[in-house]
Protein backbone atom coordinates (compact mmCIF):
# COMPACT_ATOMS: atom_id res chain seq x y z
CA UNK A 1 0.00 0.00 0.00
CA UNK A 2 1.40 3.37 -0.84
CA UNK A 3 1.13 5.94 1.84
CA UNK A 4 1.91 9.16 0.11
CA UNK A 5 -0.45 11.37 0.39
CA UNK A 6 -1.49 13.22 -2.76
CA UNK A 7 -5.01 14.92 -1.95
CA UNK A 8 -7.94 15.27 0.33
CA UNK A 9 -9.57 15.69 3.84
CA UNK A 10 -8.86 15.15 7.51
CA UNK A 11 -9.67 16.16 10.79
CA UNK A 12 -7.69 19.51 12.68
CA UNK A 13 -5.83 18.55 15.70
CA UNK A 14 -8.26 18.73 18.36
CA UNK A 15 -6.25 21.65 20.38
CA UNK A 16 -7.05 23.85 16.98
CA UNK A 17 -11.05 22.62 16.38
CA UNK A 18 -13.38 25.53 17.09
CA UNK A 19 -16.90 26.08 18.37
CA UNK A 20 -17.22 22.14 18.83
CA UNK A 21 -14.81 18.88 18.62
CA UNK A 22 -17.35 17.71 15.81
CA UNK A 23 -16.97 17.59 11.97
CA UNK A 24 -17.60 15.20 8.91
CA UNK A 25 -14.82 14.37 6.60
CA UNK A 26 -15.81 16.35 3.40
CA UNK A 27 -17.69 14.31 0.77
CA UNK A 28 -18.98 13.91 -2.93
CA UNK A 29 -22.74 13.64 -3.34
CA UNK A 30 -22.00 11.12 -6.87
CA UNK A 31 -19.49 10.00 -8.46
CA UNK A 32 -19.62 12.62 -11.34
CA UNK A 33 -19.89 15.44 -9.02
CA UNK A 34 -16.72 17.74 -8.96
CA UNK A 35 -17.32 19.07 -5.46
CA UNK A 36 -16.58 17.62 -1.99
CA UNK A 37 -19.46 18.63 0.39
CA UNK A 38 -18.44 20.50 3.12
CA UNK A 39 -20.68 20.00 6.55
CA UNK A 40 -21.05 22.83 9.24
CA UNK A 41 -20.58 20.94 12.54
CA UNK A 42 -22.60 23.19 14.73
CA UNK A 43 -25.93 24.97 13.96
CA UNK A 44 -25.65 28.68 12.49
CA UNK A 45 -28.45 31.51 12.70
CA UNK A 46 -28.14 34.54 10.32
CA UNK A 47 -29.77 37.43 10.83
CA UNK A 48 -30.91 39.25 7.80
CA UNK A 49 -28.20 40.66 6.02
CA UNK A 50 -26.14 40.15 8.56
CA UNK A 51 -22.73 37.25 8.49
CA UNK A 52 -21.84 34.25 10.47
CA UNK A 53 -18.10 32.64 10.56
CA UNK A 54 -18.19 28.77 10.91
CA UNK A 55 -15.44 26.19 11.20
CA UNK A 56 -15.67 23.24 10.00
CA UNK A 57 -12.81 21.73 11.76
CA UNK A 58 -11.16 19.64 8.65
CA UNK A 59 -8.31 20.63 6.60
CA UNK A 60 -7.11 19.51 3.21
CA UNK A 61 -3.83 18.68 1.80
CA UNK A 62 -2.64 18.80 -2.17
CA UNK A 63 0.14 19.28 -4.10
CA UNK A 64 2.09 22.09 -4.18
CA UNK A 65 0.59 23.18 -7.75
CA UNK A 66 -2.74 23.14 -6.73
CA UNK A 67 -5.59 25.11 -4.97
CA UNK A 68 -9.13 24.29 -3.40
CA UNK A 69 -11.95 26.24 -4.21
CA UNK A 70 -15.00 26.69 -2.04
CA UNK A 71 -18.37 27.50 -3.59
CA UNK A 72 -21.70 27.55 -1.90
CA UNK A 73 -23.98 24.59 -2.82
CA UNK A 74 -26.75 25.59 -5.16
CA UNK A 75 -29.36 24.48 -2.23
CA UNK A 76 -28.11 27.22 0.17
CA UNK A 77 -27.56 30.05 -2.19
CA UNK A 78 -30.50 29.60 -4.56
CA UNK A 79 -32.13 28.21 -1.94
CA UNK A 80 -31.40 30.10 1.58
CA UNK A 81 -29.59 33.26 0.39
CA UNK A 82 -26.69 32.52 1.62
CA UNK A 83 -23.50 33.51 -0.06
CA UNK A 84 -19.92 33.68 1.23
CA UNK A 85 -18.56 36.98 1.93
CA UNK A 86 -15.46 36.62 -0.33
CA UNK A 87 -17.29 34.91 -3.02
CA UNK A 88 -15.22 32.06 -3.60
CA UNK A 89 -12.84 30.39 -1.62
CA UNK A 90 -9.35 30.02 -2.16
CA UNK A 91 -7.54 27.77 -0.22
CA UNK A 92 -3.92 27.50 -1.29
CA UNK A 93 -1.66 23.75 -0.42
CA UNK A 94 0.50 26.16 2.41
CA UNK A 95 -2.68 26.49 4.45
CA UNK A 96 -2.01 23.02 5.02
CA UNK A 97 -1.10 22.72 9.02
CA UNK A 98 -0.54 26.68 9.78
CA UNK A 99 0.47 27.45 13.06
CA UNK A 100 -2.52 29.64 12.96
CA UNK A 101 -5.35 26.83 13.00
CA UNK A 102 -3.93 23.80 11.59
CA UNK A 103 -5.38 24.42 8.05
CA UNK A 104 -9.01 24.72 9.59
CA UNK A 105 -11.36 24.96 6.68
CA UNK A 106 -13.45 28.41 8.03
CA UNK A 107 -16.76 29.70 5.91
CA UNK A 108 -17.45 33.30 6.12
CA UNK A 109 -21.38 33.48 4.79
CA UNK A 110 -23.53 36.83 4.40
CA UNK A 111 -27.46 36.26 4.26
CA UNK A 112 -28.88 38.65 1.34
CA UNK A 113 -32.04 37.76 2.67
CA UNK A 114 -34.79 39.80 4.46
CA UNK A 115 -35.28 36.94 6.60
CA UNK A 116 -33.35 35.24 9.26
CA UNK A 117 -31.59 31.78 7.87
CA UNK A 118 -30.57 28.62 10.36
CA UNK A 119 -28.29 26.56 8.87
CA UNK A 120 -28.49 22.87 10.85
CA UNK A 121 -25.55 21.49 12.62
CA UNK A 122 -24.51 18.69 10.33
CA UNK A 123 -25.74 20.39 6.91
CA UNK A 124 -23.49 20.31 3.77
CA UNK A 125 -23.08 24.12 3.38
CA UNK A 126 -20.18 24.18 0.68
CA UNK A 127 -18.56 22.22 -1.76
CA UNK A 128 -14.68 22.25 -2.61
CA UNK A 129 -13.15 21.41 -5.95
CA UNK A 130 -9.25 20.67 -6.26
CA UNK A 131 -7.58 22.30 -9.07
CA UNK A 132 -4.34 22.61 -10.76
CA UNK A 133 -2.90 26.00 -11.36
CA UNK A 134 -0.29 27.51 -13.35
CA UNK A 135 2.36 30.51 -12.91
CA UNK A 136 4.01 32.86 -15.07
CA UNK A 137 7.59 32.36 -16.31
CA UNK A 138 9.39 35.57 -14.25
CA UNK A 139 7.26 34.20 -11.22
CA UNK A 140 7.71 36.01 -8.02
CA UNK A 141 6.34 35.56 -4.28
CA UNK A 142 6.00 38.13 -1.73
CA UNK A 143 7.40 35.39 0.55
CA UNK A 144 8.90 32.10 0.83
CA UNK A 145 6.25 30.38 3.07
CA UNK A 146 2.80 31.26 4.59
CA UNK A 147 3.39 32.39 8.61
CA UNK A 148 -0.11 32.11 9.54
CA UNK A 149 -3.32 31.17 8.92
CA UNK A 150 -6.28 33.36 7.02
CA UNK A 151 -5.36 36.42 5.32
CA UNK A 152 -1.50 35.69 5.92
CA UNK A 153 0.44 35.06 2.57
CA UNK A 154 2.63 37.42 1.77
CA UNK A 155 3.22 39.00 5.31
CA UNK A 156 5.82 39.21 7.59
Amino acid sequence: MNDLKIRGFEPVREDMRKDTQDYIIPVRGDGRSAGYDIYTPIQIVIPPHGRAFVWSNVKAYMQDDEVLELYVRSSIGVKKGIVLSNGTGIIDSSYYSNSDNDGNLGLALWNTTDKEVVLEAEERICQGVFKKYLTVDDDKCLSEYRTGGIGSTGTK
